[in-house]
Formats: structure tokens, sequence, C-alpha cells
């Protein structure tokens, strides 16, 4: 596995020799085809399963930041998740996707579909965050100026809450300058 991503989920490169003795063994009645298909179903349940493991809580909402691959070209966007619950960050209308948690803590998304690539970026808002700050992130994300620093004055990461469902740690951003600056 890649050092720098923990995957939670994913259907991008399933691999059907990574599935094939156990699905063999329990369905030896089935042709490879069968299997295969079934394959994609047992992972989607998966994902169901990955929305159960995920049902945290956030005080606000998120907002999905996206860099869309369309059939004209890249375009950048959001989306807001009233419900502010991590698992309603895992659904998708794409062919193909991927959700996980990068080295620095930010749950991200990988989502292919018949025009190309889409990638996100999920924070939370901050929960002192006025309705004016989200407002103007926004605007800066639809106008293609938002800079990190606009989005970390505004939101926070997810991967910390994520996380402590999967064992999973990610270093704080003032013990990362310090190392760096070693």
């Amino acid at each position: 596995m890649d050092e720098k991503k923990h995957v939670i989920w994913s259907d991008i490169s399933l691999n059907y020799d990574d599935w094939k003795a156990e699905l063999e063994a329990e369905y030896p009645e089935k042709t490879e085809d069968e299997r295969i298909v079934l394959m994609h179903e047992i992972n989607s349940e998966y994902l169901g399963d990955e929305r159960v493991n995920l049902d945290i809580q956030f005080p606000r909402e998120i907002i999905v930041i996206a860099d869309l691959g369309r059939w004209n070209g890249r375009f950048d966007g959001y989306k807001m998740i009233d419900s502010g619950n991590v698992k309603d960050c895992l659904y998708s209308d794409c062919d193909y996707n991927e959700w996980y948690v990068d080295k620095n803590g930010d749950l991200r998304g990988t989502a292919h579909h018949h025009d190309g690539t889409n990638h996100y970026l999920y924070r939370a808002v901050k929960p002192l965050a006025s309705d004016a700050q989200v407002a103007y992130l926004q605007n800066r994300i639809y106008n293609r100026q938002a800079t990190r620093a606009d989005i970390t004055r505004v939101t926070q990461r997810l991967g910390d809450e994520i996380g402590k469902i999967y064992g999973w740690d990610f270093p704080q951003r003032a013990k990362r300058n310090l190392e760096q600056a070693r």
C-alpha cells in the first residue's frame, strides 16, 4: 500500500487475481465471468460497511472542494454536505471511485467517468467560522482563487476522526513544520 494514502474504499483497480482463490473456493459452480461480477457486487457491499464505520458527525457542514474533469476542460467547484456526517461523503454517480485519507490527514476522493476524472477534497467547516467566511471561501473556490491558507482558515481536516476508526495517525501541522525546519 502507498504509505502516503490510506484507502477507505475503492473500485478503481479491482484485481480478480486478488479475489480468485476465495471466490473459486466459495463458488466453484460459477464461471469466471460470474465470479468477476460477484467480486464487484461484494466490493460494492463493502462500501455500505464503510458508511456504517464512518458515521462521524461534525458540528457543521462538510465542504467538498472539487477539481472536475469535463469534456471541455477542467473546472473547480464545491458542494456542501449539509449533514456534516462523514458517511455522506462516500457517494458518487461516477463509474469508478476511491476514497482515501492522504498523508496530511485530508479525506480525498477520485472519481472516473466517461468525460474524465474528478478529484475531491472533503473538509469540515470549523465550528466558529462565520457564514461570511464560508461564503468568501466558496466564492474563492468558484473563481479559482482559493489557496490552502483560505481553506484551512475556515475548515478542518477529517482524517483525525477517520483515523480513530482505522488506527491511522497523521502528523499535526505544527509538528510537521518543526520537523521540516530541522
